[in-house]
């Protein structure tokens, strides 16, 4: 039963992290130009586009990598309960904002506000981060929700690269006011860390 309990759960978030990434690509658009228009107008009209396809990889580089580490995650788990639950739903809440501060990096990344656009896009990662960690803290405080055998070590590497993640945003989202291209690159730089992150785990042995 506790295994069903966390596969239902696991199953639902797949779902929100689905839609979210699926959200992004509505924020391109097709450019519409005057019939008389030839190749030359619609190559520079999709070029125009740059900064709308710059935030769509960055945020689905993004949510694809919170969704790897979110099921890796998972793996860890034998049950769920309801503290766990609502901070699952806080994250799932941030992801499922995430396409609004990429629309408005796409709108404002070439022009006037673009500091401002990409401090409010860092920041909501800053929120993410936070919410990874409180559901870390959920599942993995006191090992409450941590399968048998999963050694401590594994789960301090876990943690740590968690707690790494806040700090970077933080930085990304200052560096905003002086370059929003350096504060992006702060971001999805973090996804090396992330996709590097390693949950594999062998049963702890006795004195270890």
């Amino acid at each position: 039963m506790a295994d069903k309990e966390t596969s239902r759960v696991e199953a639902f978030s797949d779902g929100v992290f689905a839609i979210a990434i699926t959200l992004l690509i509505l924020e391109i658009r097709v450019p519409h130009l005057q019939s008389e228009a030839g190749n030359g107008a619609l190559a520079g009209a999709l070029r125009a586009l740059w900064p709308s396809f710059l935030a769509f990889v960055g945020s689905f580089g993004a949510i694809l990598t919170m969704w790897i580490n979110h099921h890796e995650f998972f793996k860890l788990l034998h049950r769920v309960d309801r503290p766990f639950m609502y901070a699952n739903g806080f994250l799932l809440l941030l992801v499922t904002f995430v396409p609004f501060p990429t629309a408005v990096v796409a709108a404002y990344l070439d022009r006037p506000g673009a500091q401002a656009a990409m401090a409010f896009y860092c920041g909501t990662y800053v929120l993410i981060s936070a919410a990874y960690n409180l559901l870390w803290y959920a599942g993995a405080r006191d090992r409450r929700l941590i399968r048998d055998g999963v050694p401590d070590r594994a789960l301090r590497r876990i943690r740590n690269a968690y707690l790494a993640g806040s700090p970077i945003y933080l930085l990304a989202t200052a560096a905003a006011f002086w370059s929003p291209l350096v504060a992006f690159a702060l971001c999805t730089g973090l996804w090396v860390l992330w996709a590097r992150l390693d949950y594999s785990w062998r049963p702890a042995r006795e004195g270890s």
